[in-house]
């Protein structure tokens, strides 16, 4: 060993690879998941459509299990705080554009 390698077996040598980003391995790992539980279910149910049909109904489920812990639901919270000042707004500009609109046509 003229070049001053190591001397030690191979697996006894320390790795010198880093593991990367923890993230991308999270989301491949999850993907990965849903795939296996997505074949799966479509064994189980003998058609895709049947086990993709099941698992929206568990995420759906989700979805109103956690609208129900909000208070006045996530939807109502969102419309009152960005609708009414948005509806203030765009009120007469909508109805100022509507008119322009109108007249253009009308003139051809």
């Amino acid at each position: 060993m003229a070049d001053g390698g190591e001397h030690s077996p191979v697996w006894a040598r320390t790795k010198r690879r880093s593991g990367g980003n923890a993230l991308v391995g999270v989301i491949v790992t999850l993907l990965a998941l849903f795939g296996v539980l997505t074949a799966v279910l479509g064994v189980k149910e003998q058609s895709l459509a049947e086990g993709g049909a099941m698992m929206d109904g568990w995420i759906t489920s989700g979805v109103d299990t956690v609208r129900g812990v909000l208070p006045g639901g996530a939807e109502a919270a969102a419309t009152a705080d960005v609708a009414e000042p948005a509806a203030a707004t765009a009120g007469p500009a909508a109805e100022a554009v509507a008119a322009a609109a109108s007249d253009g046509t009308k003139k051809e």
